[in-house]
């Protein structure tokens, strides 16, 4: 079926439904992917994110799942294995070796944290997100995506922009400067936390209100990035709050611009899809049935 979903927002939202603040269980969010991709912004959605520690869970849900329906009745599930920073590598290496001989699921990636010696871990097969740190090891990180890519390893930077307990939310200046790093070093990037709205603004999250930027934001900012603004200009344009006014601007990319800017910023995890994504289609970017 042909496809009515923009390039720019083609497989933009990654299902983090089982992450915080939404803490789906995994059997609800395996049921609630497929929900997703069967809805009329499926093209939007990429895939399922499931922590590398949970592989023995998934392959429960499964024969759970073959138990009501027949296995060669649903598509094989696309998926991408995480591991928060901190976690021992070898998690992820052994929840690839689980799942490489599983029909059911297709590996999509892999995230893990930034280390020296990532090279090392036997993972070439596998898409990588590398999610970098703050502090002097910041710039390194990412510099070193960099020299990755020209060699074919398929890696791409990953910044956390929602808060944890150990991880502040980071404010304009700070996810600028990452966003011209990125574009100054022609390394993609994908994002994570935080970003469940179309615009930025402040958003009650548990009754709490809470700092999000917003997903407009991101990619007028990148498209800046990109085509040399200063880090001013970029900071600038993550703090705009008229949402309209950005939609109105994206609306108006050729596609040329829309892909160069999914290009640099590959997608994004989301723990509930439906939220940007319905904002972006009251927005006008997405045609609702």
């Amino acid at each position: 079926m042909p496809t009515t979903t923009t390039v720019l927002l083609r497989g933009l939202v990654d299902d983090a439904a089982v992450f915080p603040p939404g803490n789906a269980a995994l059997a609800d969010a395996v049921s609630q992917h497929a929900v997703h991709l069967g809805a009329w912004y499926a093209d939007c959605v990429g895939p399922l994110l499931v922590p590398a520690s949970a592989v023995a869970e998934l392959v429960r849900v499964l024969d759970e799942q073959d138990a009501v329906d027949a296995p060669d009745a649903r598509d094989p599930l696309d998926l991408v294995l995480v591991a928060r920073p901190g976690a021992d590598p070898a998690t992820t290496t052994a929840a690839l070796d689980a799942l490489r001989d599983e029909p059911r699921v297709r590996v999509a990636g892999a995230e893990l944290a930034w280390q020296e010696g990532w090279r090392d871990l036997g993972l070439d097969d596998v898409a990588l997100a590398l999610e970098v740190p703050r502090g002097a090891d910041h710039a390194v990180a990412v510099a070193d995506v960099h020299s990755a890519l020209a060699p074919g390893h398929r890696v791409v930077a990953k910044f956390r922009t929602g808060p944890t307990p150990t991880w502040p939310w980071p404010q304009e200046a700070e996810l600028a400067a990452f966003l011209g790093l990125c574009a100054g070093l022609e390394v993609p990037f994908k994002l994570t936390g935080g970003l469940h709205h179309a615009g930025r603004g402040t958003y009650q999250v548990a009754g709490v209100p809470e700092e999000n930027h917003g997903v407009l934001n991101v990619l007028v900012a990148t498209s800046a990035a990109l085509a040399g603004a200063g880090q001013d200009e970029v900071t600038a344009l993550l703090d705009v709050r008229d949402t309209v006014a950005l939609a109105d601007l994206v609306n108006a990319w050729p596609d040329a611009t829309a892909a160069r800017v999914r290009e640099a910023f590959t997608a994004y995890g989301c723990c509930t899809v439906t939220e940007p994504v319905g904002e972006l289609a009251d927005l006008g970017l997405l045609p609702r049935p």
